[in-house]
C-alpha cells in the first residue's frame, strides 16, 4: 500500500476562518489530539503574526508528542533583503521546529502586481529562503501558492518556481489551489505534469471555494501526490479548506492507502466533535462520515431496507469512523421505522398498533411537533399508545410572573402545583428566566419523592417558529436536551405560548428520566 502523509493546518489555516479563534491552550490541546490520532505533521502557525503563535512554539516543545512533527509556517524573504536579515525567516528559525513550511509565489500576476517585483527576483527569493533554512538544519516543505492559477496563465514560469525550491533543498513541494477554483480533472492533469518535471515528492493543498476540495485532494493523490494538507472539519478562510476527516476516511477506507495508524479512522468522529467544541462552533449535522445525520435514516422506504440490510442505504459501517446509525421518527416514517424504534416493546406482530402510533406522530407533526431530536418525547408517546403510561406525577397548574423593579432588571418567579401519589405539592422558585424558574419549582416539588432527578442537567435549549406567517402569534417549537451523566435525551413542546411550550418539554424530560431510572432498576 502507498503511504500518504497527513499535514494538518487547522491551527494556522483553519484559524483564519470567520468566527474561529483558538486560545493558546486550545492550540496545545488540539495538538495533543492530532498527535494521538497519528497525524504526521502539525502546522502550528506563523510565528511572526502574533504573540500567541510565537508562544505556541515555545510551549509545544514541552509536549511529549509520540508521532507528529510540528512545523512553523512563513513566507519567503522579502525582495531586496537577504534571508539572514529577513524578520520572517528569523522568526521561522527562532520557532526551533525541526520542520519549516515556506510559502512562495507561483503565479506571475502575484509576482508583478502583489509583490511588485520581477520574475527573476521571485525565483531568487524562493531559492534563497529554502537554502538558508536548510543550511540552518531545518527540513523544508515548500508551498507553491496559487500554483494551479499560475500554471494556467504561465506554465513555464510556474514550473520554474517549483524547480527553484527543489534545487534549493525542499524535501516536498506542495501544489496549492489557493483560490479554490480548480476542478478535479485539471488537478489530476497538473499533478501528472509536475511529477514528470520534479524529483521530490509532491503534496496537495486545496481550498473549498468550488465545493470540491476533498475531490481535488483525492484526484491529486490518485496521480501521485503523497502528502495531503487540510484542516479538521474543513474550517478555514472563505469557504474553508479540504476537510481532513473526509480525506482520511476516503483514502483509508475507500482507496486502501496506508494513512495514520491502524484503527485511527474509528476516532474521526470523536476528533471532529472535539475540534468543534474547542473552537466553540456548532456541529455540521450533515457532515459526511462524522455528522450526526451522516447515518440517519428517515424515509419509510429507507428504514425498511436498513432493517433488512444496512448496506442498502449506507456506503460503509458507521462504526468504521466512530459514528452510529440513527432511525428518525417523522411524518415520513413508515411502519418499518416505528418497528425499528420500538423493538423493546415487541410490536412486530401488532400492525394495527404500529399504524396508530404512526398516525399519532403524523398528527402531532402537522401541529408543529418534531421527534427527530426529541426521542424521549416519542418514547413517552409510544407508552401512552400501548397503555403502559402511568404518570409519576399529575400536573395541576403552573404560573410564571415576570416583573421589573425601579432598576428595570427583570425578576422571574414560577409557581408549580403537582400531585405526587396522594400529596399535592405547591412550590415556588425564582430563576434567571421562565424556564429556569419552572425547572427550579418542579424540582422542589418532585425531589422529595424522586431524589435522582438531581442528576439531570440541561445541555441545550432551542426555539423554532413553526408557522411564521402568524407573526408574533406564531406557534413555537421548543426542544430541550438533557443529560444525567449516563445518557442524553431530548424532549419537545409546541404552543403559541413559548412558556407553555417550554413547560411541556420540561415535564416530558422529568417524566422520561423517571421512567428510564425505573426501567434500569428493573434490569
Amino acid at each position: 500500500m502507498t503511504r500518504i502523509f497527513i499535514y494538518d493546518t487547522t491551527l494556522r489555516d483553519g484559524s483564519q476562518g470567520e468566527g474561529v479563534n483558538f486560545s493558546l491552550q486550545d492550540k496545545l490541546l488540539i495538538t495533543r489530539r492530532l498527535d494521538d490520532l497519528g497525524i504526521d505533521f502539525i502546522e502550528g502557525g506563523y510565528p511572526l503574526s502574533n504573540p500567541k503563535d510565537f508562544e505556541y512554539f515555545r510551549e509545544v516543545r514541552k509536549l511529549s508528542l509520540r508521532h507528529a512533527r510540528v512545523a512553523a509556517f512563513g513566507m519567503t524573504r522579502r525582495k531586496g533583503v537577504s534571508p539572514a536579515e529577513d524578520t520572517c525567516i528569523k522568526a521561522l528559525l527562532d520557532a526551533e521546529t525541526p520542520l519549516v513550511t515556506i510559502v512562495g509565489k507561483t503565479w506571475d500576476l502575484h509576482v508583478r502586481q502583489v509583490l511588485n517585483t520581477t520574475l527573476e527576483e521571485n525565483l531568487a527569493m524562493i531559492a534563497d529562503s529554502v537554502a538558508y533554512c536548510r543550511s540552518a538544519g531545518r527540513e523544508v516543505f515548500y508551498d507553491a501558492e496559487h500554483f494551479f492559477d499560475g500554471f494556467r496563465q504561465n506554465p513555464e514560469y510556474a514550473l520554474q518556481t517549483l524547480r527553484a525550491a527543489q534545487e534549493a533543498g525542499a524535501s516536498v513541494v506542495i501544489l496549492c489551489d489557493t483560490n479554490g477554483g480548480t476542478l478535479p480533472d485539471e488537478i489530476a492533469e497538473r499533478t501528472v505534469q509536475v511529477r514528470r518535471a520534479l524529483r521530490v515528492p509532491i503534496g496537495i493543498h486545496c481550498h473549498n471555494d468550488s465545493d470540491v476540495a476533498v475531490a481535488n485532494t483525492l484526484a491529486a493523490v490518485a496521480e501521485g501526490a503523497t502528502q495531503v494538507q487540510g484542516t479538521i472539519n474543513g474550517i478555514g478562510e472563505r469557504c474553508g479548506n479540504a476537510d481532513l476527516v473526509s480525506v482520511i476516511a476516503n483514502l483509508a477506507l475507500k482507496r486502501g492507502y496506508e494513512v495514520l495508524q491502524p484503527g485511527s479512522t474509528q476516532r474521526l468522529t470523536e476528533l471532529s466533535r472535539y475540534v468543534y467544541e474547542t473552537a466553540n462552533m456548532n456541529f455540521r449535522t450533515n457532515q459526511p462520515f462524522v455528522g450526526v445525520s451522516a447515518f440517519a435514516h428517515k424515509g419509510g422506504m429507507h428504514t425498511h431496507a436498513i432493517a433488512r440490510t444496512t448496506a442498502s442505504y449506507e456506503h460503509l459501517d458507521p462504526a468504521l469512523v466512530g459514528n452510529e446509525r440513527r432511525i428518525l421518527v417523522s411524518e415520513l416514517s413508515g411502519q418499518s421505522t416505528i418497528l425499528a424504534k420500538t423493538t423493546k416493546y415487541a410490536l412486530a406482530q401488532d400492525r394495527e398498533l404500529m399504524t396508530t402510533i404512526l398516525s399519532r406522530v403524523q398528527d402531532l407533526e402537522h401541529e408543529g411537533y418534531e421527534f427527530e431530536a426529541a426521542e424521549a418525547s416519542f418514547d413517552l408517546l409510544v407508552k401512552k399508545c400501548l397503555g403502559l403510561y402511568e404518570p409519576k406525577f399529575t400536573r395541576l397548574a403552573f404560573r410564571v410572573n415576570i416583573e421589573a423593579g425601579q432598576d428595570m432588571q427583570p425578576r422571574t418567579e414560577a409557581t408549580v402545583k403537582v400531585q405526587v401519589r396522594e400529596q399535592v405539592m405547591h412550590t415556588v422558585s425564582e430563576g434567571d428566566g421562565p424556564v429556569n424558574a419552572l425547572d427550579g419549582a418542579l424540582r422542589k416539588a418532585l425531589l422529595p419523592f424522586y431524589p435522582r432527578l438531581a442528576e439531570m442537567h440541561l445541555v441545550d435549549y432551542k426555539v423554532r417558529v413553526v408557522n411564521a406567517r402568524a407573526e408574533t402569534a406564531a406557534r413555537v417549537r421548543v426542544v430541550i436536551e438533557w443529560s444525567d451523566g449516563a445518557s442524553v435525551w431530548g424532549t419537545v413542546g409546541v404552543s403559541e405560548n413559548i412558556v407553555e411550550a417550554s413547560w411541556l418539554a420540561l415535564v416530558d424530560s422529568f417524566e422520561y428520566k423517571l421512567f428510564k431510572d425505573e426501567d434500569h432498576s428493573a434490569d
